[in-house]
C-alpha cells in the first residue's frame, strides 16, 4: 500500500495524488499548475506515473487546479472511470472545455508570432476535453460508500468549498492490512450563504489535507460584506467603475447573492448596473440553479419554490466578445465582474487595462491570489503592471477583502482535523511552505509530513 504526491505538494496548485492498493492505482484529482511561467511549464512535464496504468480517478471538485489536467491524462492514455458528485461533473465539463479553448487560443497566438515549434501546440484541445467527459462514470452521493474494487471503497463527504465539492475517504485493505485514508480536497469555511459546512469522518488513519490558509483566519464574513458594500458606495460617490476579478465557480454566485441582499436591504443602490462578464460564470450560475440538492437547505427550498437567489434588478449577462468590448466604453457607475479571479487570463485583464489608470475607479479582490499572478502583484502594491506590452499605471483604489475566501481559515482547518480523530500520519499539501510549517506546529497526536513533488510513502 502506497501513497504518492504528483502536484500541490510544494505549492498551492496542480493537485494530484495517487494511492496504490491491492493491485489498483487510484488517482485523487488531476489539476492544472497555475501562476507564473515556470508553473505553466510544469503542466507539460510527465505526470510522474503512466496514465495508462491508472484504474480510477476520484475528483474532489471542479476547480481548474484540481481537474484541469484530466484531458491531458486521457490524451496520454487514461481509460479508467472518473467518479465525482453530479454537480462536480457538470462544473468540470464547463471548466475543462473552457481550459481547452484557452489552450487552443494561446497556441494560435504563438503561431501568429512565428513560433511553430513543438511547444506551440496546445496542451490539449476541445476534442481531448470531450474525450475526458466520456470517462466520467458513476455519480457520488454524499456519505454513501462506493465500491471501487476488491478491498477499496470510497465515500464522498461534503467539503463546503464550491458546489459539489467533497472530501474523499478511502477504506483500503491489502493482505489483511486495513487503512482509512482521508483526502480533504479543498475545505470551505463555516456558515456560508449557499453551501453547507464542511464535514469530516472520524477514526481516520491517514489524513491528506490542504493548508491554503494554514497560517491565519479570515475576517468575519459580515465584516467583509459590510466592507464590500462600502467599497461599492465609495466608488459610486467618486464616479468610477468597480472591477471585481471573479472566480466563475462559487465566488461569482456568492457575490450576486450578496449584491441582491444589499439592494433589498438598501445597503447599496438598486440602480447599479451590474455586468457578469464571464461566459463561464454565467453557465456556472445556471448549473447552480440545476443542483439545489448540493446547497444549504434554505437555498434549496428557495430554488424549488421558484425564487432566484442570484437575480438583480439591473443585471446583464455578457456572453459575446463584442458585448464585453463595449463595456470598456463605460467610464462610471458600473460593476464589472469578470474572470479570472487571479487575473491570469480572461476578460478581466481588458477591464483592468481600461480602468486601472483612473483614480476614480476601484478594484475589489475577493479571493486568494497565488504568488506570481497579476492579482498578487497588484495586491502587493505594484505602481504599474504590464498588459499586452503596455505599462499601465495603477491609480485605481485597490481593495482586498479576504473574508470571502472559499477556503477554510486556520481555526476551521484545525477543527476539521480534530474531527478525524488522532490520525497516525497527516500529510500537509496545497499550501505555501511557510504556511504548512506554521500549521504543522498546531497539530497534535499525529506525525506530520510535508511531501516533496513525486515523493512516495509506504502506508
Amino acid at each position: 500500500m502506497e501513497i504518492s504526491f504528483h502536484g500541490a505538494a510544494t505549492g498551492v496548485t496542480g493537485s494530484c495524488h495517487m494511492i496504490t492498493c491491492a493491485g489498483k492505482k487510484i488517482l485523487v484529482d488531476c489539476g492544472m499548475f497555475q501562476g507564473g511561467h515556470e508553473l505553466n511549464e510544469e503542466n507539460t512535464e510527465p505526470f510522474g506515473f503512466d496514465p495508462r496504468q491508472i484504474d480510477i480517478l476520484l475528483l474532489t471538485h471542479a476547480h481548474l487546479d484540481h481537474c484541469g489536467r484530466i484531458p491531458l491524462l486521457v490524451k496520454q492514455g487514461f481509460r479508467g472511470e472518473i467518479i465525482c458528485t453530479a454537480a462536480t461533473r457538470d462544473l468540470a465539463r464547463l471548466v475543462m472545455l473552457d481550459s481547452a479553448h484557452l489552450h487552443e487560443e494561446e497556441a494560435r497566438r504563438r503561431r501568429r508570432h512565428g513560433n511553430h515549434s513543438k511547444g506551440s501546440e496546445p496542451l490539449y484541445d476541445t476534442m481531448d476535453a470531450f474525450d475526458a467527459m466520456d470517462r466520467f462514470g458513476r455519480n457520488a452521493d454524499y456519505d454513501k460508500p462506493i465500491h471501487l474494487a476488491h478491498g477499496i471503497t470510497a465515500t464522498f463527504v461534503d467539503a463546503g468549498h464550491i458546489l459539489g465539492s467533497a472530501s474523499v475517504l478511502l477504506e483500503l485493505e491489502e493482505e489483511g492490512h486495513k487503512r482509512r485514508v482521508l483526502f480533504s480536497g479543498d475545505l470551505g469555511p463555516d456558515h456560508r450563504p449557499l453551501l453547507s459546512d464542511n464535514q469530516a469522518p472520524s477514526d481516520v488513519d491517514i489524513v491528506v489535507m490542504e493548508t491554503t490558509y494554514g497560517d491565519r483566519d479570515h475576517r468575519p464574513l459580515q465584516a467583509s460584506i459590510d466592507e464590500f458594500y462600502e467599497a461599492i458606495r465609495d466608488a459610486q460617490e467618486r464616479g468610477g467603475n468597480v472591477i471585481i476579478p471573479t472566480f466563475a465557480l462559487e465566488r461569482a454566485q456568492e457575490l450576486l447573492f450578496f449584491l441582491r441582499e444589499g439592494m433589498e436591504r438598501k445597503e447599496i443602490p438598486d440602480t447599479l448596473h451590474v455586468f457578469l462578464d464571464s461566459p463561464m460564470a454565467i453557465s456556472a450560475t445556471q448549473i447552480f440553479r440545476r443542483h439545489p440538492e448540493a446547497m444549504r437547505t434554505d437555498i434549496e427550498r428557495m430554488l424549488n419554490s421558484g425564487q432566484d437567489p442570484f437575480k438583480l434588478p439591473d443585471l446583464h449577462f455578457t456572453r459575446e466578445t463584442s458585448e464585453s468590448m463595449a463595456l470598456n466604453q463605460i467610464r462610471s457607475g458600473a460593476i464589472l465582474m469578470a474572470g479570472s479571479g487571479m487575473c491570469t487570463g480572461g476578460r478581466v485583464r481588458h477591464h483592468l487595462q481600461h480602468n486601472l489608470a483612473h483614480s476614480d475607479c476601484s478594484v475589489i479582490f475577493v479571493g486568494y491570489a497565488a504568488e506570481g499572478t497579476l492579482a498578487r502583484i497588484i495586491v502587493d502594491g505594484a505602481r504599474s503592471v504590464r498588459l499586452w506590452g503596455k505599462e499601465i499605471p495603477v491609480r485605481a483604489k485597490i481593495h482586498t477583502i479576504n473574508g470571502f475566501s472559499a477556503h477554510a481559515g486556520r481555526s476551521e482547518l484545525l477543527a476539521w482535523h480534530r474531527q478525524t480523530g488522532k490520525p497516525e500520519i497527516t500529510f500537509l499539501i496545497h499550501g505555501e511552505k511557510e504556511k504548512k510549517e506554521n500549521f504543522a506546529k498546531a497539530l497534535k497526536h499525529t506525525r506530520v509530513e510535508m511531501p516533496d513533488f513525486h515523493q512516495s510513502y509506504k502506508i
